[in-house]
């Protein structure tokens, strides 16, 4: 593999072939995504190497301390070949990236192979293709929250654990001086905190840069315009506590710090800056120097660090891995923003010459990204991702045989929570021709409480029962979407035809396991419970539009909402992420619609919450646009749609109301009162009961719904490489 190295005897910098590190025990190998460079902390290095002995002495009078006392304890031939050998050595750049999870180590059980995270460490976090990192120095990424931002996750955690040193409460007023990349994650941590900020830097672009993040105001440390901004957000006092991000060795820094900060207020030191304190200023005030060590309790604690020992919460609320997981979720949340921090992003291979540019100031930035050859271009210069479409087994059973026409058509249900309850089960039970024989769920009381409301025949818990009863027809997995795969799988093998509430599948290869089911067993009476495409009034609007000769365009607002605090659908890791779950609805209107199956889905988050933009190109040139927010207002229709094409326009409001427009400028409008809205349940029950007597083909070819079920999949696909993903179809 690759790494960065450095020679801090000769300065060299070069990107050598190393061995791959092994997955010990107790951490993960984690191949990177994208490396994020420390403009300040790096660069120093960078620029020390390059400096004379002399220069290098007195830039690091500390470690020339360390040297004073090895001569005089090994005395000075000894102490020299030992400094020569340790200088004229190559060392390791980079602390804080991103990356795939590789491999997992004895011992670790909350990743696995696939995941990505985000790590730390100057030993552990590297720019390198790959890493060892242990448990107490990596976090998950947060479903929807980009590789190149999760790389921002070790600088945000230094700034954070800068912040919560400064103990800032509401209301408060700030002075960050230096808006550096730590500057400008402490500015946004502190207006995330409900404090008013005030910033210094000598760099105009980059206090226009603060100022938009968040800051009230911002200015040269020699200008007035700041010591005016704090006197008025303060009323004369004086800053609450001032935040030292800046390097360098002047020591204007500290000595504005004085200047500013109110009597017995709190400076904290985050950066690298000289710290020659003015004894009476800092007496007179009594201030509060309090020093910040870098990501949080735990660093250069081996115990912690290398051997996983975490510290109770109890006593230690705030770890460097507590930092590092709450980091990305508030960028995750959007309640911080990197993305107008990066200044710009090399590959790899150019590391060396992306270290020069920066020393040389050709490249003037606030945070560089590394990103690693398996990673995909987000500007789009590399082949798009793709998503395997798997072929359709041939059975030979499209329709099954005819039942007798008096005979009921059997039911079991395995789930009977809210959504089975209130939107499938009052249809069925008022449906003639139709038994509902019995019940599964996985707690006796839920089954029972079912069987009495519904009039099932019997209600249990042990499903290989109801799989091997062959006198049921048909079996509706009605549970939560982790278990929609292996459940409907193990049905068709039991030659039932099953109804299966969205999704039919959360990975690739859970939708191909189905698949084999249905090859293994020939059955392929199968229905996912994509509902919309039956109601009635859009059916009526569809017929209406007409056939079309061009490409339409289509567009699909959903206003989903917010979910309730500990509402399943939020356990992300286990049950997918909520357009995983609930998305599969919307492509399969929009390809119902268009008549056709897409080939290419893109698709982008906004920053810090579940909102999405889906767009999905059709093979006709035709596109659908599927907004999918939980920000709007609850006031506002749930879905809005409108296709446009050949001239002509439909319009549907929440399945309220429809209205088609034509090229004449004539219109069919419908609607119905807000209490008799019909997404379509009951007529999609009828026709799955119908092909279930008749023998008949099931409602949705089994080919459309794969193709909208791997759309679904490609939408978490796209928002994780940031570019169009094809769907390309399995031959």
């Amino acid at each position: 593999m690759k790494q960065v190295v450095q020679n801090y005897k000769s300065g060299e910098l070069a990107v050598l072939d190393v061995p791959v590190p092994g997955c010990k025990p107790g951490g993960v190998l984690v191949r990177s995504a994208y490396s994020l460079i420390s403009t300040g902390t790096e660069l120093m290095k960078v620029s020390e190497a390059g400096m004379s002995m002399l220069g290098k002495a007195r830039s690091r009078p500390d470690q020339v301390a360390k040297v004073v006392q090895s001569v005089a304890t090994n005395g000075v031939p000894a102490t020299y070949r030992k400094v020569m050998g340790k200088l004229d050595s190559y060392t390791p750049l980079g602390y804080s990236l991103c990356g795939v999870v590789e491999q997992v180590g004895s011992g670790i059980d909350d990743v696995k192979v696939g995941d990505l995270v985000a790590c730390a460490g100057n030993e552990h976090a590297l720019h390198a293709e790959l890493n060892w990192v242990p448990k107490n120095l990596y976090a998950p990424v947060p479903d929807g929250l980009a590789p190149r931002h999760a790389a921002f996750g070790t600088v945000g955690s230094i700034a954070m654990q800068g912040v919560r040193r400064g103990e800032p409460q509401l209301g408060e007023v700030a002075l960050v001086i230096g808006l550096g990349l730590i500057g400008q994650l402490v500015v946004q941590l502190l207006a995330a905190s409900g404090v008013r900020v005030v910033g210094v830097d000598p760099d105009p672009v980059r206090c226009e840069l603060a100022e938009r993040l968040g800051a009230a105001a911002c200015g040269d440390p020699a200008s007035t315009a700041v010591e005016a901004a704090v006197a008025e957000l303060t009323g004369g006092h004086g800053v609450d506590q001032v935040y030292l991000a800046a390097g360098g060795g002047s020591n204007q820094p500290v000595e504005l710090a004085a200047r500013l900060c109110r009597d017995r207020g709190r400076v904290v030191d985050i950066g690298k800056c000289r710290l020659d304190l003015p004894w009476n200023a800092y007496y007179e005030k009594e201030l509060d120097v309090r020093f910040s060590r870098s990501y949080g309790p735990g660093r250069y604690d081996p115990e912690y660090e290398l051997e996983g020992r975490d510290y109770p919460i109890g006593y230690v609320r705030w770890t460097e891995r507590r930092n590092l997981a709450c980091f990305l979720d508030l960028v995750a949340r959007g309640s911080v923003d990197v993305e107008p921090l990066v200044s710009h992003i090399a590959d790899f291979d150019d590391a060396v010459e992306t270290y020069q540019r920066l020393k040389d100031g050709d490249l003037k930035a606030v945070a560089v990204l590394f990103r690693y050859p398996e990673q995909q271009e987000e500007a789009g210069e590399a082949e798009a991702p793709a998503v395997t479409v798997p072929a359709v087994p041939r059975t030979g059973r499209a329709s099954a045989p005819a039942r007798p026409a008096e005979a009921p058509v059997r039911l079991a249900f395995v789930g009977a929570g809210n959504y089975a309850t209130s939107m499938l089960l009052p249809h069925l039970a008022q449906r003639e021709g139709v038994a509902l024989s019995t019940v599964v769920t996985t707690t006796a009381l839920s089954a029972a409480n079912a069987k009495r409301k519904f009039g099932f025949a019997e209600a249990t818990t042990d499903l290989d029962a109801v799989l091997g009863d062959k006198s049921i027809d048909a079996v509706f997995v009605v549970t939560r979407h982790s278990s929609h795969a292996e459940l409907t799988r193990r049905a068709l093998l039991a030659g039932k035809a099953v109804f299966v509430e969205k999704p039919l599948a959360l990975t690739e290869d859970e939708l191909a396991g189905v698949l084999a089911a249905v090859e293994e067993s020939g059955n392929d009476r199968l229905q996912v419970g994509f509902n919309r495409r039956f109601a009635p009034l859009l059916q009526e609007a569809g017929k209406r539009f007409g056939t079309r000769t061009g490409p339409a365009s289509l567009r699909y607002l959903v206003n989903a909402g917010r979910l309730q605090h500990g509402s399943w659908y939020l356990q992300q890791g286990t049950e997918g992420s909520r357009f995983a779950g609930e998305g599969g609805h919307f492509i399969d209107t929009a390809s119902w619609l268009l008549q056709a199956d897409p080939v290419s889905v893109y698709a982008v988050a906004a920053s810090g919450n579940e909102d999405l933009q889906v767009v999905l190109r059709y093979p006709d040139g035709s596109t659908a646009t599927i907004s999918y927010v939980t920000t709007g207002s609850p006031g506002f229709p749930k879905e809005t749609l409108d296709l446009v094409a050949d001239g002509k326009v439909l319009r549907l409001d929440d399945f309220v109301r429809a209205a088609v427009y034509d090229s004449s400028r004539k219109r069919w409008v419908s609607s119905r009162l807000p209490k008799a809205r019909d997404k379509g349940q009951n007529a999609e029950l009828a026709a799955f009961v119908k092909a279930v007597r008749t023998g008949g083909p099931m409602p949705v070819p089994l080919e459309s719904l794969v193709a909208t079920t791997a759309a679904t999949l490609a939408v978490q696909a796209g928002l994780a490489g940031g570019a169009p993903v094809t769907l390309a179809r399995a031959r």
